[in-house]
């Protein structure tokens, strides 16, 4: 053992000089916290919202899921739907050095999910969406059943791949914690 002019132990200096930043390791928690949040948000949509508003007609169901997609982007939900995103991929960046691959590795697989959700989102269920509001729009008589008929299922069918892949980049998430915990830093 080495000491330093500072009184450190030289392995000390050293492993202090391999362990990420503290805005790694605040990075990885947000990402953790705002994927899960945002599985969170998909899986009340498919386990209750969706459900209580399939006991309703057509017409009531039609007016309440445009008035949810309309208050459902506030900055609250867009802080995860996009935060979880973009702190998995600010989290990679400080565990790129190769000591830190065990942990990138599970970053880098949360990051992929996460982009999945957000092109499952943008290329499926907000065209959805954007159809579903043109009731909103209408002049004149408006097929309420057509417009559920051709929305309902599909739009049920993206939520859930999109909350299994939101899932999973929680559970790669947490599985990055615990290699970055095992790692000693």
């Amino acid at each position: 053992m080495t000491m330093t002019h500072s009184g450190l132990l030289a392995e000390d200096v050293l492993d202090a000089h391999r362990a990420p930043p503290t805005l790694g390791v605040v990075s990885l928690i947000i990402a953790t916290v705002t994927t899960g949040l945002l599985a969170g948000v998909f899986y009340a949509y498919a386990c209750s919202v969706m459900i209580g508003l399939g006991k309703f007609d057509d017409k009531t169901f039609v007016e309440v899921m445009n008035k949810i997609n309309v208050v459902i982007v506030n900055p609250v939900f867009m802080l995860s739907f996009l935060g979880s995103l973009a702190f998995s991929i600010l989290a990679s960046v400080f565990y790129l050095r190769s000591d830190l691959r065990p942990v990138l590795i599970w970053i880098a697989v949360a990051a992929a999910l996460n982009l999945l959700s957000l092109i499952i989102t943008s290329g499926f269920n907000v065209p959805l969406n954007n159809n579903l509001a043109t009731a909103t729009d209408a002049q004149g008589l408006v097929d309420f059943a057509a417009l559920r008929k051709d929305f309902e299922t599909p739009w049920l069918t993206g939520n859930i791949a999109r909350a299994l892949a939101n899932t999973g980049a929680l559970t790669a998430l947490c599985w990055a914690l615990v290699q970055h915990g095992r790692s000693g830093r």
